[in-house]
C-alpha cells in the first residue's frame, strides 16, 4: 500500500504530527503507521558548500583569490546531523512512498529546509503542503484535511534560496576581504552592518553632545502646580537672569485663571502582538533578550501549543480566525483571566473590527492564544509571563476604547506671565481595565480640583528648576528592535525611505542579528544598555558605505518579494549581487584606511604565542587570540547563577583551570572546587553539577541560526571540516 510521507523541520513538532495521525511504529528517525510514514529534518540538514569546496585557492584567505563567485552554488549535507539525512533521503526513495508533505515551518525559512533537502536527495514525486499557524491538534487536522500543492510554494522557495545565496556571497566575500586587509578578525553582513552603524552613530551623537543649561519655574498653588510658558509656549528658559524675574514677579502673588478647556479624548486597544512587538515589550518590561523572547515563544508555540506562529510580521488577524474566537476565550478561561473571560462571554463582546484586515497578513496572522486549554503550572516562570502578555493583549480586543476628559488649564500673574497645568478625568477604563492600569498620567499631569474661569489661586512657593539638556539615549535591546523594524531615518536619501518597507531584516532574524553583533565582540551590553566596543567603531569606520546603508537590505527585500511573487526571475536579482560583490571587493582591497587592536593585552596564547585581546561578552570577560587562525579562547570573568551564600547576589567566576574561584561584590570569595563541594552535600547530582559547572564556562551552540551564519561563525573561529 502506497504511503505518505510527512516531512516535519524539528523532531518534536514530526512525534506531535505523528501522534494526530495515529502513527505508532517507532523506528529511528520516523513514526509510521499504514498511511503515513512521518520524519523530521533538525533545522537544517543541508546547506550551501563552504568557499574550499569551489577550489583549491579558497583554503587560504587572501585577497588575490577574491572575488568568490561560483557559477553555480552547490549544496552539502551538514555532517553533525547526516544520519537523519541519510534516513529522510533514503525514506524519499522508498517504493512505498507516493507522495510527500511538507510540514517544515509556515515561512521562507521553513520551506527552504524542506526544498534544499528534496534537492539533495534527488527527489521528484508529487508534493503537498501543509500550512498552519499553530501545533495543536484541531490545526494540525484541519492543516490536513485542507493541504495545499506544493508548487504553490515554489517561488517561496526561490525567493529563500535567492536570499541564502545573496548573503554567502556578499557576506563571505566581504568578510575575507575585510580580514585579509586589515588582519583582524572581521566580518560585515547585509543586516548585521547596518544594524551596527546605529549603534555607533547613535553613540558618537552622544559623544559630540554640547549639554546646555535651562531652567523650569513651577509655581505651587497650594494642591496643584503650575509650570511656567514663554511667548513661544515652551516651558524651558535658557536664561538664568530672566527665570529669576519670572520668580520675582511671581513670588507671594495670586494667579488667575485665564483659559479653561476640557476636551474628550479616547484610546482604542493596542494592536494584537507580531514578534518584533512582542520581543520589544518583553525587553522592557523583564528585560528578555530578544533571542530569549523568541526561544519561549517556540516553547508555548511547540510543547505547550497555547501560542500561535511566533515567527510573524503581522499585527492582524484574518476573517477565517472569527468562528475560532470562543475557543480561544474557553482556552484562556484560567484563574488568571477568569474575571475577563467570563465578563467578554456573559456580555457577548465581541472582537474589535480593527483586528480583522486580511490585507495586511501575508504568511501568518498575529500572535494569539490557540483553542487548546492552558496547563499554567505546567509552564515556567518565563513562559508564564509572554503567554500573560499575550492572553492579555488579546483580551483588551474585546473591550471599548479607554475614554477620558484631558483638562488644560491656564493661568497669569499681575505681569500677565503664564503658567500652565494639564489634568486628565477617566470617564470609562475600557480596554486598560484589563491591565488593571492606572490613569497613565504623563508627569506633567496631575489630579486638578474644580476649577472655574478667572478664580484666583495664591502662590505659597516658586521653584525654579536648574536643569540640562539630555544627549539621545543609549539603545536598548527593546529600542534597537524599534530602529531595526523602521530605520528609514537613517537612509540619507529622502526619496528612497519609502522603499524601506519591513525594516532591517525580519522578525525571525532581528534577534539572531543581534546575537550576532555580541558574539563578534562589536556591542557589548552595561546593564540594559548596549554600547559599541572598539573593534565595533572601528568596523564601521571602514567597512563601505553602501554595506551599512539600511536601504541595502531594503532593495534585497524588494526584490526577494518580487521572486516569490514570481514577477523578477532570480537570476537577474543573483547577477546584480555578484556585480555588486565585485565592486565591495575591490573598493576594500583599495581602501586607505587602518584598524588598530587596542585592547591587547600582555597576556601570551598558549597555543601560537601571539598577545591576546581582552573582550567583554554578555556572560563576563575573555582573552580571545588575536590570530583569527588560532581562535583560542580563555575564561577570565563569567557571570554565574550562583547566589552568594552572604547577599544573596549572583557572583562572578573568576579564573581558569584549578584557579576557579566565586567572587561576590559583597566581599565574598570562595574557591569553585569548595563551592562544588558544597553543592554535592546539598544532595544535588553529580550529573546537575557537572551540567552547571559547564553552563558557566560556555554557551551552547545556536541551533537556530541559519547556515549561512553558522558556515560564518566556524569560519571566524578558524574551523575546519
Amino acid at each position: 500500500m502506497a504511503k505518505t510521507l510527512v516531512l516535519a523541520e524539528k523532531p518534536s513538532v514530526g512525534k506531535e504530527i505523528a501522534r494526530v495521525l495515529g502513527c505508532k511504529h517507532s523506528s529511528a528517525g520516523y513514526i509510521s503507521s499504514d498511511k503515513f510514514i512521518v520524519t523530521w529534518a533538525m533545522g537544517h540538514l543541508v546547506t550551501l558548500c563552504e568557499p574550499e569546496h569551489y577550489g583549491d585557492k579558497y583554503k587560504t584567505w587572501s585577497m588575490e583569490s577574491l572575488p568568490m563567485l561560483p557559477e553555480k552554488m552547490e549544496l552539502r549535507v551538514i555532517p553533525e546531523t547526516s544520519k537523519q539525512f541519510g534516513v529522510v533521503k533514503s525514506l524519499l526513495h522508498s517504493p512505498e512512498v507516493s507522495q510527500l508533505i511538507i510540514a517544515t515551518d509556515a515561512g521562507r525559512e521553513g520551506e527552504l529546509v524542506a526544498r534544499w533537502i528534496i534537492s539533495k536527495a534527488g527527489f521528484s514525486k508529487p508534493i503537498k503542503r501543509l500550512w498552519i499557524s499553530s501545533q495543536t491538534d484541531k490545526a494540525i487536522k484541519d492543516g490536513f484535511n485542507n493541504l495545499k500543492n506544493g508548487n504553490d510554494f515554489f517561488y517561496l522557495y526561490l525567493s529563500a534560496k535567492a536570499r541564502a545565496e545573496a548573503d554567502w556571497i556578499v557576506g563571505f566575500n566581504a568578510t575575507r576581504a575585510l580580514t585579509c586587509k586589515y588582519n583582524a578578525q572581521l566580518s560585515a553582513g547585509r543586516v548585521q552592518t547596518p544594524t551596527l552603524a546605529m549603534i555607533v552613530e547613535r553613540e558618537n551623537e552622544i559623544k559630540n553632545f554640547v549639554s546646555k543649561e535651562y531652567y523650569n519655574i513651577k509655581a505651587n498653588l497650594g494642591s496643584f502646580f503650575v509650570t511656567y510658558l514663554d511667548s513661544k509656549r515652551n516651558s524651558s528658559v535658557f536664561s538664568k537672569k530672566f527665570a529669576q524675574e519670572v520668580y520675582d514677579r511671581t513670588k507671594g502673588t495670586q494667579l488667575r485663571l485665564v483659559r479653561l478647556n476640557s476636551e474628550l479624548k479616547s484610546a482604542p486597544p493596542p494592536l494584537l502582538y507580531d514578534l518584533t512587538e512582542l520581543q520589544r515589550d518583553a525587553n522592557k518590561a523583564y528585560g528578555f533578550s530578544p533571542k530569549q523572547t523568541l526561544s519561549i515563544m517556540q516553547r508555548l508555540y511547540e510543547h505547550h501549543k497555547v501560542l500561535t506562529y511566533p515567527r510573524t510580521d503581522s499585527r492582524y488577524l484574518t476573517d477565517d480566525i472569527m468562528p475560532t474566537i470562543k475557543d480561544r476565550l474557553r482556552a484562556v478561561d484560567t484563574s488568571d483571566f477568569s474575571q475577563f473571560t467570563k465578563e467578554i462571554i456573559n456580555k457577548g463582546m465581541s472582537l474589535s473590527k480593527s483586528c480583522f484586515d486580511n490585507a495586511k497578513v501575508t504568511d501568518h496572522h498575529a500572535i494569539i492564544p490557540t483553542e487548546q486549554r492552558a496547563d499554567l503550572s505546567s509552564m515556567n516562570n518565563e513562559e508564564r509571563k509572554i503567554y500573560t502578555m499575550v492572553v492579555k493583549r488579546f483580551l483588551t480586543c474585546f473591550y471599548a476604547k479607554h475614554k477620558y476628559r484631558k483638562i488644560t488649564a491656564e493661568f497669569s500673574n499681575p505681569s500677565n506671565d503664564l503658567f500652565y497645568a494639564t489634568g486628565r478625568e477617566i470617564i470609562e477604563m475600557g480596554w486598560k481595565t484589563v491591565y488593571l492600569l492606572k490613569d497613565d498620567i504623563d508627569d506633567d499631569e496631575q489630579i486638578l480640583p474644580s476649577l472655574k474661569q478667572d478664580s484666583l489661586f495664591k502662590v505659597t512657593d516658586v521653584e525654579i528648576r536648574n536643569l540640562k539638556t539630555s544627549p539621545p539615549p543609549r539603545y536598548t535591546e527593546a529600542t534597537l528592535l524599534s530602529a531595526m523594524e523602521n530605520p528609514s531615518k537613517f537612509i540619507n536619501d529622502k526619496s528612497m525611505r519609502e522603499f524601506i518597507g519591513g525594516g532591517l531584516g525580519t522578525p525571525a532574524t532581528r534577534a539572531d542579528i543581534i546575537e550576532k553583533l555580541y558574539n563578534s565582540f562589536y556591542i557589548e551590553k552595561r546593564g540594559n544598555t548596549i554600547y559599541p566596543t572598539s573593534k565595533g567603531t572601528q568596523l564601521i569606520n571602514i567597512v563601505p558605505q553602501d554595506l551599512k546603508q539600511p536601504l541595502l537590505t531594503a532593495r534585497w527585500e524588494m526584490k526577494l518579494e518580487s521572486i516569490h511573487k514570481g514577477s523578477l526571475k532570480s537570476e537577474f536579482f543573483m547577477g546584480d549581487i555578484k556585480k555588486y560583490a565585485k565592486e565591495l571587493v575591490k573598493e576594500i582591497a583599495e581602501s586607505e584606511s587602518s584598524y588598530n587592536h587596542d585592547n591587547v593585552t600582555k597576556n601570551v596564547c598558549p597555543e601560537c604565542g601571539k598577545f591576546m585581546l581582552a573582550v567583554n561578552t554578555k556572560k563576563g570577560k575573555l582573552l580571545v587570540c588575536q590570530d583569527r587562525n588560532c581562535g583560542w579562547r580563555q575564561n577570565v570573568i563569567t557571570q554565574s547563577n550562583l547566589r552568594c551564600p552572604e547577599c544573596h547576589k549572583k557572583m562572578e567566576l573568576r579564573g581558569d583551570g584549578d584557579k576557579k574561584m566565586y567572587v561576590c561584590k559583597c566581599g565574598f570569595r570562595e574557591k569553585a572546587s569548595v563551592m562544588h563541594n558544597n553543592l554535592k552535600s546539598a544532595h544535588v547530582s553529580r550529573h546537575d553539577i557537572n551540567k552547571y559547572m559547564n553552563s558557566q564556562m560556555q554557551s551552547e551552540p545556536d541551533s537556530s541560526l541559519s547556515p549561512f551564519a553558522l558556515a560564518m561563525q566556524k569560519a571566524m573561529n578558524g574551523k575546519k571540516e
